[in-house]
């Protein structure tokens, strides 16, 4: 009998740690496609619209809607759990037995069925992606130290605190910010203008682990006198896609789930003080040669948030001190991250940095921020310090968003130029600084004196009726779109200084015309 039950036990066994499999399953198709391509409104936010136009973003099918019917005959499936979807990868991240999760390629709707790499075995050693250390109050001159070290405080002087920016920050929890009076300046601004939890499927994302509301103290907490976040006027979503309980691939598909539910909330910057290597069963872990920024789902991911529109800022990694694996983790390695390394106070290297590069050799980390000995708020509203990247990429984020509110109508790409132009290691980047430590002020003067000698037009609208421009000398003629207010493209063509485009063709309202030539876009009314 003793031997029956232990033939039981192990089958049981068995048969649940096979059932931790995790695959995407790819769908063929999505519904009503062009006309949802062609009514915008009915996919995205208002918010979400005016900033792709504003970009010159086209709405294309990776904003559609996952066809739920697939989803829900996924669901139905013997043997099969769904975790979540992706609208951008058209997909389902789902658990289950390996025969039962093949099964389902044979369903007429599914495309390709794709593992997690279930048959590496490679063995990473783990790393504790939330490690710091925390220590006594802080006095508000360590706090200072590192505004002043990135010259945020030169944007917070000129009144650029994010103002009209939102920040989409995705982590393991916010526990108590809905009470904790760090954040009361915040909640009374209704700067937080939602989340949501991916691990539970529901609205609890005021709960679960710290870390998050960490993070967030960072950009957005305020205590006069004391503390002041580095964007502390801008608006944030919280959401909740890391479980710490497990470290598995479906909290890829979660954070993918958040970026797209960021894109069409119209949201500027998502910070990602997070990352992924090893995972509980180790035949699903990634390894070095998966950080290339194009096979990790999530990076994958992290490169469409960028090509949307968004400046997806990531934490580096703390592995730096690892013999095994001292190299950035996933969705540091993404083309569209901008990768935030850290330093101490005094601007030396943290030794717990993670360091690049790619393992198809791209310079990482981007630039680098104090994550050593950082001043943040705990979730008890205590004044400490933390250290890790997890710590330096919200400095980031939130001067991202300061300068965002400057120059609305740059692209990611333009201000993630300018920031690393800025920086002072910028001449002789390396694997460990990246370009270096950037200086926000700097950028700031860079981007007004472009703004206001290479750039200048002026253009009047003729008796409601007609569109004139006002061109430099050297642009006779430049490359033009116009936008309606739900994202579509009414004309393009090239318009030429002094010559007059028709407006009578088009409905009273509000647009927004985008200039190619010099990446800037203008709000019409007429």
């Amino acid at each position: 009998m003793r031997v029956v039950l232990c033939i039981v036990f192990y089958l049981a066994f068995a048969k649940a740690y096979a059932q931790e499999l995790h695959a995407w399953i790819y769908f063929t198709d999505k519904p009503n496609v062009t006309a949802s391509i062609a009514s915008p409104q009915s996919i995205l936010t208002q918010k979400a619209i005016q900033r792709k136009a504003r970009h010159g973003i086209a709405i294309d099918d990776r904003d559609v809607p996952v066809n739920q019917s697939y989803v829900a005959q996924i669901q139905s499936q013997p043997g099969i759990t769904y975790k979540t979807q992706s609208k951008w990868f058209n997909c389902v991240h789902v658990t289950g037995l390996e025969t039962d999760i093949n099964a389902l390629a044979s369903l007429s709707f599914v495309s390709s069925v794709d593992f997690a790499d279930p048959t590496k075995s490679a063995q990473i050693n783990n790393h504790n992606k939330f490690a710091q250390t925390t220590m006594p109050p802080l006095t508000y001159g360590n706090a200072l130290n590192q505004i002043n070290m990135i010259g945020l405080n030169d944007l917070h002087d000129l009144g650029h605190t994010g103002t009209g920016v939102t920040i989409a920050v995705t982590d393991s929890g916010f526990p108590n910010v809905d009470t904790n009076p760090a954040f009361n300046q915040l909640r009374n601004n209704n700067g937080i203008a939602g989340g949501y939890d991916f691990v539970a499927g529901d609205n609890s994302f005021y709960g679960d682990h710290y870390h998050g509301a960490r993070v967030l103290s960072i950009m957005a907490a305020h205590e006069a006198g004391n503390f002041e976040g580095s964007a502390p006027d801008a608006q944030y979503y919280l959401f909740r896609t890391e479980d710490i309980a497990t470290e598995t691939p479906v909290e890829l598909s979660y954070w993918v789930a958040a970026a797209e539910r960021a894109d069409s909330l119209g949201v500027d910057v998502i910070n990602v003080s997070l990352g992924y290597l090893g995972f509980d069963n180790p035949a699903e872990s990634l390894s070095y040669t998966d950080l290339d920024g194009q096979t990790a789902f999530i990076s994958r991911g992290a490169n469409v948030a960028f090509e949307k529109g968004m400046f997806v800022v990531v934490s580096a990694g703390n592995s730096g001190a690892s013999t095994s694996h001292p190299y950035i983790s996933a969705p540091a390695d993404a083309n569209g991250a901008f990768t935030v390394g850290s330093v101490t106070a005094t601007e030396q290297l943290s030794n717990f940095s993670s360091i690049g590069p790619t393992f198809d050799n791209r310079l990482k980390p981007n630039v680098v921020a104090q994550g050593s000995s950082t001043a943040l708020i705990n979730e008890n509203g205590a004044l400490v310090s933390g250290s890790g990247t997890s710590y330096s990429a919200p400095l980031i984020s939130g001067a991202v968003a300061c300068l965002i509110q400057a120059y609305p109508n740059l692209t990611p790409l333009q201000l993630k130029n300018a920031i690393e132009q800025s920086a002072d290691n910028y001449t002789t980047p390396d694997n460990q600084f990246g370009y270096g430590i950037p200086d926000f002020g700097a950028v700031f003067q860079t981007l007004s004196i472009s703004q206001t000698s290479d750039f200048i037009f002026h253009y009047y609208i003729n008796d409601r009726a007609q569109l004139v421009l006002d061109l430099p000398e050297e642009f006779p003629a430049v490359t033009s779109r116009l936008y309606n207010l739900m994202g579509q493209c009414v004309w393009n063509g090239k318009l030429q200084d002094e010559m007059p485009l028709d407006l009578k063709v088009y409905t009273s309202g509000i647009y927004i015309l985008h200039i190619d030539d010099f990446k800037q876009s203008v709000k019409l009314g007429f």
